[in-house]
């Protein structure tokens, strides 16, 4: 349940999901393209969503978001280990514009710490444009923590608090 009330499922994204990925990335701006991006894009190839949805679900992990019960895609978030850092992993989050400002987001990437948590990840990186506020704000409530600043793109840092730190700052 989102803070609106939206009842909503988060589950793995699987191979066959391909037509799940590709109708998110068609529901966005054009602006939620760029942001997620960096660069203008009007379609996925088939490689790319082939690359999007064939994972491991450990190496690579990827949560979809659907409205439920109707099963429509709202948004996808990911991370990809870093190969020459495997405590490291980049994330990405993508959510149809429709359903920003809901606290999607925020309970997706919820869902993928504690999914790269088990994988032995503890820490998450992310480059984006430094025009995305919304994602700024994400990290923000994450604790996250401005390594690198460009003219157009900065990289956040988040360290992941292991479960027992999390469950005391909860009760706190």
């Amino acid at each position: 349940m989102l803070r609106d009330g939206s009842p909503v499922l988060i589950r793995e994204v699987q191979a066959t999901d391909a037509p799940l990925v590709a109708d998110i990335f068609a529901r966005l701006s054009p602006v939620s393209r760029w942001m997620r991006f960096l660069a203008a894009k009007n379609h996925l190839t088939e490689a790319e969503l082939r690359y999007l949805t064939d994972i491991d679900h450990h190496d690579h992990e990827a949560l979809a978001a659907v409205d439920h019960p109707g099963g429509h895609g709202l948004g996808v978030a990911r991370y990809i280990r870093d190969p020459r850092d495997p405590q490291a992993a980049e994330i990405a989050v993508t959510v149809v514009d429709e359903w920003h400002r809901r606290g999607l987001g925020t309970e997706l990437m919820s869902h993928l710490s504690d999914r790269a948590r088990r994988a032995g990840i503890g820490r998450f990186t992310a480059l984006m444009s430094a025009d995305n506020v919304a994602m700024a704000g994400l990290l923000r409530t994450m604790s996250a923590e401005l390594v690198h600043h460009e003219a157009d793109t900065v990289e956040y840092q988040v360290i992941l608090a292991r479960s027992a730190e999390r469950n005391r700052d909860r009760r706190a």
